[in-house]
């Protein structure tokens, strides 16, 4: 059987748009990520076209804009999103033109040269309330992934140069498993946790999601411990197993359908025997899977923009309107398509 994976021990690079050198910062972090992921020939200065077009828009346009660059996560390839809080795109079908130029107030200028170069591309919206983009290039002989959507953003605290969140996600046959981890506290330490949790992730994420957990806790018994939360789609429904402080949270339909949280403890010093809860779910369905460095109150009153959105355009909304900046933030967004 097949499988498709991306561990994300890295982090997404977050650009902040409030300057115009900052074009030239997102343009760079894109070009980087694309010849890290060892994209051929013109792509790594198509994947900083992307970028650069995108950042452009947020800084002459937009409120509070911010680019997130990350390899893609289940295939080969670079992504690049882009998410502000307004004013938004009235028109939404004209601003997807090549050539069209916006006025004054207006965002959507190159929008049309990034869907003409993205080999996906994913747009959301809403006149006072903000835009969503997702840009995605992936090579000419990478088989699309026609089974699940994912998304994921990953960013440490504010002023740590390492983060202790990390995520990761398989797919096999018709089954998407993903994980979420959390290393207590911060910096180095909290990273050395998370990776270890990766690493016993990765020996076989197959089997059951309680004996994912409790190998997790095996191996990070000499390490500070950490929350972690592991998540397993099926077509039709959803497994959650968690300790700690790592949340999932169901959406369907514009409204949320399921909410859990983890079981208490901490991973590597004391875990209670691990329960595996099943969610039922309608097609179509989202889930998203994030640590506490995401406020959980956003599932509590969220808009109805945000409960509609695609997972990696949920991903960056959630981690770009509900992040803690003191703390590690990740956020992991799966659906069966």
């Amino acid at each position: 059987m097949s499988r498709s994976s991306s561990v994300t021990e890295g982090l997404t690079d977050e650009i902040r748009i409030d300057h115009e050198s900052a074009i030239h910062l997102a343009a760079t972090a894109a070009r980087d990520c694309a010849l890290r992921c060892g994209l051929p020939g013109a792509m790594p200065d198509q994947a900083a076209v992307l970028a650069s077009e995108l950042a452009g828009n947020l800084v002459k346009h937009a409120t509070d804009g911010t680019v997130y660059v990350q390899p893609f996560r289940l295939g080969t390839g670079v992504e690049v999103l882009a998410v502000d809080r307004g004013p938004g795109i009235r028109d939404l079908d004209r601003a997807m033109a090549d050539g069209y130029t916006t006025t004054a107030g207006s965002l959507g200028a190159g929008l049309g040269a990034v869907r003409r170069i993205a080999t996906e591309f994913a747009i959301r919206t809403r006149v006072g309330v903000g835009t969503v983009v997702c840009a995605r290039l992936s090579p000419p002989d990478e088989p699309p992934s026609p089974r699940w959507d994912t998304g994921s953003v990953c960013l440490p605290a504010k002023g740590e140069r390492h983060c202790g969140d990390a995520c990761a996600v398989v797919g096999s046959g018709d089954v998407l498993t993903g994980l979420v981890v959390d290393g207590l506290g911060h910096g180095l330490s909290a990273a050395e946790a998370a990776r270890s949790a990766l690493r016993s992730f990765r020996t076989a994420p197959d089997r059951p999601l309680d004996d994912i957990l409790t190998s997790l806790h095996r191996s990070l018994r000499h390490t500070r411990g950490a929350a972690a939360g592991v998540l397993r789609l099926h077509p039709d429904r959803a497994e959650y197993c968690g300790i700690g402080n790592i949340r999932a949270v169901a959406l369907s339909g514009g409204e949320v359908l399921h909410r859990l949280a983890g079981q208490p403890g901490i991973a590597g010093w004391n875990v209670p025997t691990p329960r595996v809860r099943t969610l039922p779910l309608p097609p179509g369905a989202v889930v998203a899977l994030h640590s506490d460095g995401i406020e959980s109150r956003w599932s509590h009153s969220p808009s109805a923009f945000l409960l509609r959105l695609p997972p990696p355009l949920l991903a960056a909304a959630l981690a770009h309107g509900h992040r803690r900046t003191r703390d590690d933030a990740t956020v992991l967004t799966v659906q069966a398509v």
